[in-house]
């Protein structure tokens, strides 16, 4: 049978194809897959199309491991959503659940098998003060206690220094938008807060419309250049529109709201590539309207390379030639993204010097 290395997106894609895998596939599958947070997604995928008892039992127990471990992580991350807003219970401030988080507390469809460590929040900026000693009243404590690391996040970031919990040791980040303050992009935060939908009747707890929560996916994916998870993003964002997408005119509006939101171009780049490397189906009358964010001819198959290279597992076997080249020059240009030259060369020379201390 001839696979491509990445086994994981295979058989993302066609589960059924695992099953005439060799013992040797099903141990490099297993492998690709944990380093790339995948087992649990992929053991989902492989009940929704009644294989999982067809897999060899020794393989089959790396898969419902991962699930087990994926609903505690669900019970796990309910209990912090419900922490944190028993901490703000007195205030009324709108809490709106992002990311992981959103996709598991809110049972959206990337929140099936979803692995992740961090519980993301957003909350207005001007009671960023208020959320913060309240939090810290009731055991979370900044995890950044430089003065500089304090001043980069505070001045520049759109969130607060990250916090962790005393006792559970759960990590904690607060947001005030979905880019930095110094980004090229500037959404409006005001404007995530005006569609987010509450998903609890008792708390002010949201989660974002269904329109943002695709943009915010993709402003993240394709403005970071932390890549280790890059994969799995993918696959929330394919998970996303699959669902959202069966709404006629959720596509015509995507492209308003990204337009409204000045995220158009990471949108043309989350349609782009969760269809060439995931088959996502993506209206052509949308992908034609994109046409006008994309790079020139030569930029385009730049940004290709750099996506379809760096996008990949992160694991040896999924590795080609220069992958590392491609997921350098994604975290030098998620930089320029992030902040302009007169702060990012400072920031730059500071962490280096910082790194050699250490």
């Amino acid at each position: 049978m001839n696979v491509s290395k990445n086994l994981v997106a295979s058989i993302y894609c066609n589960a059924e194809d695992a099953l005439n895998f060799s013992q040797s596939q099903w141990d490099l599958l297993v492998r690709q897959a944990r380093a790339a947070n995948m087992l649990a997604r992929l053991c989902a995928r492989f009940e929704d199309e009644q294989l999982l008892d067809k897999i060899p039992q020794q393989i089959k127990r790396h898969f419902t491991s991962a699930k087990i471990a994926a609903e505690a992580l669900k019970r796990s991350i309910r209990w912090e959503v419900h922490c944190i807003c028993k901490a703000l219970v007195d205030t009324d401030i709108p809490i709106v659940l992002l990311k992981g988080a959103a996709y598991t507390v809110g049972d959206l469809p990337a929140g099936l098998g979803r692995q992740f460590e961090d519980v993301d929040i957003l909350v207005p900026k001007e009671e960023l003060d208020t959320v913060e000693r309240k939090l810290m009243l009731h055991g979370w404590v900044t995890t950044h206690t430089d003065s500089y690391d304090q001043r980069y996040y505070r001045q520049w970031m759109h969130e607060l220094p990250p916090m962790r919990h005393v006792q559970r040791q759960s990590s904690l980040d607060v947001h005030h938008n979905i880019l930095p303050e110094t980004a090229r992009l500037h959404p409006n935060p005001k404007k995530l807060f005006a569609k987010a939908v509450l998903i609890d009747d008792n708390k002010p707890l949201y989660v974002l419309s269904k329109l943002d929560i695709v943009l915010h996916s993709a402003a993240h994916l394709f403005s970071d250049g932390e890549l280790h998870n890059g994969f799995r993003d993918l696959t929330d964002l394919d998970l996303l529109l699959r669902d959202f997408g069966t709404d006629e005119s959720f596509w015509r509006r995507l492209l308003n709201r990204a337009r409204e939101m000045e995220l158009s171009k990471p949108l043309f780049y989350a349609l782009r590539y969760t269809n060439r490397l995931l088959g996502t189906p993506v209206p052509g009358e949308t992908m034609a309207q994109c046409q006008a964010l994309r790079p020139g001819g030569v930029g385009l198959r730049f940004m290709d390379f750099l996506f379809e290279h760096g996008l990949q597992p992160d694991h040896p076997t999924c590795r080609k030639p220069l992958n590392g080249l491609a997921r350098w020059l994604l975290y030098v240009r998620s930089h320029f993204l992030r902040m302009p030259l007169y702060l990012l060369i400072p920031h730059l020379i500071r962490k280096a010097v910082k790194k050699d201390k250490h």
